[in-house]
């Protein structure tokens, strides 16, 4: 079973358009939709924004749905040059860049205190998808202190609000886990919020059209 954690429900519609519903329910508050999509068994949880959210999604696929690997999709924030607008990118690493124990422990920002490297590394699909790295914290915002944070010590390519958060749990759960994003926004070319608004339904047509090759590698 493949457990699917999508954060809203305009990302979760792409795959649900492809998907063979066998069963709808609520869990947790959680919206949990189970059946076959390109022929692989899919329990899908629409997990709401924000890095709790998307542990506690996780975990319900995980310990109630038997998820033998975990996937996250949706759009996500570029960083740099080389993430272009609407594009599709699987990340190859993730860390959480608003978790903080510097001071206690001497540690890079990002490392959680059960283990030594900030970022987390994920399963990769084949090469046609470029690797990007991401970064995770619980704000969407224009803040010239994350940008700098993100860009200058931790050398992220992506933002997003879910996608380290769901790695640690998967991570927690000994499952592989895989995460591709479409690029809905970059930094540094205006308002953040309005590139999302403009942009969010291309860079999701885009994820869409990348399901069939994402599930045929899972």
């Amino acid at each position: 079973m493949i457990g699917a954690v999508i954060a809203m429900q305009s990302e979760a519609d792409i795959l649900l358009q492809n998907m063979k519903i066998s069963r709808s329910l609520t869990v947790s508050g959680k919206q949990i939709h189970v059946g076959k999509a390109f022929g692989k068994d899919v329990a899908l949880c629409i997990c709401g924004v924000g890095k709790v959210n998307a542990a506690l999604g996780t975990q319900l696929l995980v310990s109630k749905f038997d998820a033998e690997k975990i996937l996250n999709f949706g759009v996500a924030g570029g960083l740099n040059e080389t993430t272009k607008l609407c594009e599709v990118y699987q990340i190859s690493a993730a860390v959480q860049f608003d978790f903080d124990l510097v001071q206690l422990n001497g540690t890079k920002i990002g490392t959680l205190n059960e283990y030594e490297e900030n970022y987390l590394h994920l399963n990769l699909l084949p090469k046609s998808f470029e690797k990007r790295r991401l970064g995770t914290a619980d704000r969407f915002n224009d803040s010239a202190e994350d940008y700098d944070l993100l860009t200058r010590e931790l050398n992220a390519d992506i933002r997003d609000m879910e996608g380290a958060a769901i790695v640690q749990a998967a991570f927690a759960a000994s499952l592989p886990v895989y995460s591709v994003k479409a690029i809905s926004d970059v930094a540094g070319s205006g308002s953040t919020t309005e590139q999302f608004l403009i942009n969010k339904d291309k860079a999701l047509a885009n994820l869409k059209a990348a399901l069939p090759a994402i599930f045929d590698n899972l």
